[in-house]
């Protein structure tokens, strides 16, 4: 199922037209009422006539969490205070958050992006979906909501903090979809299954997003509850959940290039890095009305496929993300992400999907722990079996990471267990002050 026909399947000719127009029109927009880009842009003797179309992208300035911080809360707005209607912020461990806001326009514009993401995974208006992401300031509830409303389906707005109630109201209202966190998913995946619940539900698709996640995790919830499970990704600064999302062939996240101008850039010299090869995802809005992007650096680590999908968009896909430039953890001059810790764990029999990784600094040499959540069963068998499995977990990280990590089992439910994104490091070597 397709929501919108003409924009989603349009020509890459067509597109990269209507991206041209569309460029030139913020630039100029943002130049003239926003000071603080004008401001940049003026630092670089760059004027809005100098963009007249794609071919001029690399002359404008780039914008990064930095700039947001300098602007807080409203010096990136494009339009008067009595034209927006809404505030979003991220949730930021550091600093202050950051800040979002909509015109009227911009919030029918993400409930039709949204639209398109929920429909590439089979939801329509006979649906019933649980929003179980958290509402509020946090761009998540409130985005899947909108978008399931504007395609018609009701919704049954969950949000996080009560798993039990989440459960009973999927199973009393027939609930046929849900959209939440994947490590959630199966939080309440457990749940059910403890409950002996698990043939009771009608679910039939998940929209998981928020947080990175595996073919290995998709695989995991897909077995444990008879489902399809599909990735969204947004970002406050750009939208919210919408930006993009992948469709029955999971190759890839179809990016609605219509709104969203992707580039894929290399972090260390910020140049164009040729098709297919990973580097950093940079966004420019091209229709957001309140705080319109130029160049945004979203530091997720992905490389892009512009081919005509099997299922018919023309939409460039968003390749699985490596990582976060900001959240790589370089160990004994190794390159290590969360998601191949997790990836490996998910291939090896009787662990759980909740693990935590610690990296400290002894006597100057950085040391490794990863603890592992088993099943219950492995502690009331013999302690051999403990010492396979954790060995069986040692060489595969060891292989996945190409380091020697100490591995730790403990017992299910020993690690927190979020109802939103779940913590996966503590770095405790304090790198950086």
């Amino acid at each position: 199922m397709i929501w919108n026909q003409a924009k989603e399947c349009m020509s890459r000719d067509q597109l990269q037209e209507l991206q041209g127009k569309r460029l030139v029109k913020i630039v100029e927009k943002v130049y003239h009422n926003v000071p603080y880009y004008r401001k940049k842009m003026q630092d670089i003797g760059l004027e809005p006539g100098d963009i007249r179309g794609l071919e001029d992208l690399e002359k404008l300035p780039f914008t990064t969490y930095e700039d947001l911080n300098a602007a807080y809360p409203f010096g990136l707005a494009a339009v008067p205070k009595s034209e927006l209607v809404r505030v979003h912020a991220s949730s930021g461990t550091t600093g202050k958050p950051k800040i979002a806001v909509y015109t009227r326009r911009d919030i029918d514009t993400w409930s039709e992006c949204a639209a398109r993401c929920l429909t590439m995974a089979g939801i329509t208006r006979d649906d019933i979906i649980q929003v179980g992401y958290g509402y509020g300031l946090f761009t998540g509830g409130l985005g899947a909501h909108y978008g399931a409303e504007y395609l018609g389906a009701l919704v049954l707005p969950m949000s996080t903090g009560n798993t039990k109630k989440l459960i009973d109201m999927m199973i009393d209202c027939k609930a046929t979809a849900i959209a939440c966190t994947p490590s959630y998913l199966l939080h309440v995946a457990e749940d059910l299954q403890k409950e002996g619940l698990i043939d009771k539900i009608q679910l039939k698709t998940a929209i998981c997003g928020a947080e990175p996640w595996t073919d290995e995790m998709r695989a995991a919830m897909e077995e444990r509850l008879h489902i399809k499970a599909f990735d969204i990704y947004g970002l406050t600064e750009v939208m919210g959940p919408g930006v993009a999302a992948d469709c029955e062939c999971h190759k890839g996240l179809h990016i609605w290039e219509d709104h969203f101008l992707p580039e894929i850039l290399d972090p260390a010299t910020l140049k164009p890095l040729p098709a297919g090869q990973t580097g950093e995802l940079v966004i420019t809005t091209l229709t957001k009305e309140g705080m319109p992007m130029l160049r945004y650096r979203t530091k997720d680590l992905t490389s892009l496929e512009t081919s005509k999908c099997q299922c018919g968009r023309t939409m460039a896909r968003i390749q699985r993300f490596k990582g976060r430039t900001d959240d790589m953890l370089i160990i004994r001059g190794v390159n290590v992400f969360p998601s191949q810790v997790e990836a490996a764990l998910l291939t090896i029999d009787g662990t759980t999907p909740h693990y935590m990784i610690n990296v400290d600094r002894v006597d100057n040499t950085d040391t490794l722990e990863v603890q592992v959540e088993v099943e219950e069963k492995f502690f009331s068998d013999e302690v051999a079996k403990l010492e396979n499995l954790s060995k069986q977990i040692h060489d595969k990280l060891r292989e996945a990471l190409g380091l020697n990590a100490k591995v730790s089992l403990v017992q299910p439910n020993a690690l927190v267990h979020s109802d939103g994104k779940t913590k996966h490091v503590n770095d405790k070597r304090k790198l950086y002050k």
